[in-house]
């Protein structure tokens, strides 16, 4: 692969890729470990998302989606995890891509300092393969299949038991929000991370959740304490889905960040994912759309009834829901990449700053117009 491919960053720009693009003579030797794979013919395309390096193949048996990690993001017990709750959800009849086994039956392989794995070919087309994941849905029709399709999972998945995954980076865990506590909560959370912790020390850390827990929080936990633990997809954006040509969701992938949580939060992040323009934040004050959270809303309600309770629960954790997911890219950026500035565009523009649009007036008035419309 020549030097020019580029990833997708934190703002707009695409950058140089922090991990190398996947090579021929790498690919050969990651299908030498699952022959059922068939032999290389080409690379097709490398994934522009930036936390892993990914490609499709060709082979002599069809079509592949390869991806690499290293091993201190992902070891193939950590893949094992996720890739648990996948087989379940096809198990259950949705569609997810089918993990493939290598030679001795695991689902993933360690090569070096690498961990790969390697995903068979999936209905539907990539619409949304080269847009950021902080962008929106084309169409409300496209929103609002998505936001039944969320609901499809999360009926599928209430047979799970799977514990929550561990401490590893770039999990969508929910372990502060439903805090009784949640800066208790959250200086748990950053004492289990060396790196993160290092990070913070010199940021009145503290100081700062416990402004936007009292200013946006208050109640939070009480409203999520009849919430059923649930496992989660995490990242619920366009370009994890795979769509007809009728504009239906056809296939559901890139588990990577899903772990055991709440209904919920996964539709939150959803919302909080899309109905967002956060990519023009500093330019433009007006981020929020209403009908696209209302045609999300609006899809996952004929899957799952959500009573008054739930609603008021969804309007008061949507302000907050992206903290703990924040904190969990500073740990990857500080730690694992060793990139201070890209963790300080996640403390300062990610985690602070979407927190702090829903207390300006247009985040108030979006909070205020979305309460009245999805208790209407």
């Amino acid at each position: 692969m020549s030097g020019g491919h580029r990833v997708h960053g934190m703002g707009t720009a695409l950058e140089a890729p922090t991990w190398p693009a996947v090579t021929r003579a790498e690919a050969e030797v990651v299908l030498d470990r699952f022959p059922d794979a068939g032999r290389l013919i080409d690379l097709r395309w490398h994934s522009p998302r930036p936390f892993s390096a990914a490609t499709l193949i060709d082979t002599d048996r069809g079509a592949y989606f390869l991806k690499r990690h290293h091993q201190r993001l992902r070891t193939p017990a950590a893949l094992a995890e996720e890739h648990g709750f996948m087989a379940h959800l096809r198990a259950a009849g949705l569609s997810v891509p089918d993990v493939m086994a290598a030679a001795d039956g695991a689902r993933a392989i360690a090569l070096g300092a690498w961990t790969y794995e390697l995903h068979g070919d999936a209905p539907g087309i990539d619409l949304y393969r080269d847009r950021l994941s902080w962008t929106p849905f084309l169409t409300p029709g496209h929103a609002c299949e998505a936001g039944a399709a969320l609901g499809r999972l999360h009926r599928a998945a209430q047979d799970f038991t799977a514990p929550a995954r561990g401490d590893h980076p770039l999990i969508a865990s929910f372990t502060i929000l439903p805090a009784r506590d949640p800066l208790a909560a959250a200086n748990a959370y950053v004492a289990a991370r060396p790196a993160l912790a290092r990070y913070l020390a010199a940021k009145p850390w503290r100081q700062t959740l416990a402004r936007l827990f009292a200013a946006l929080g208050e109640g939070l936990a009480e409203r999520l304490a009849g919430q059923a633990p649930l496992w989660t997809h995490g990242d619920w954006h366009p370009s994890n889905l795979l769509w007809s040509t009728d504009g239906k969701v056809d296939t559901i992938f890139d588990f990577g960040l899903a772990t055991r949580t709440c209904a919920l939060y996964d539709l939150a992040t959803a919302i909080e994912r899309t109905a967002f323009r956060w990519l023009d934040m500093g330019q433009d004050d007006a981020l929020g759309d209403v009908d696209a959270a209302m045609a999300i809303l609006a899809g996952y309600r004929t899957m799952m009834p959500l009573g008054r309770a739930d609603v008021d629960a969804l309007v008061h954790l949507l302000p907050l829901v992206h903290v703990e997911f924040a904190l969990s890219e500073i740990d990857y950026f500080a730690g694992i990449v060793g990139d201070p500035d890209q963790a300080l565009v996640a403390w300062r523009d990610y985690l602070i700053g979407h927190a702090d649009w829903f207390l300006s007036a247009p985040g108030q008035d979006f909070l205020h117009r979305f309460a009245q419309e999805a208790m209407a």
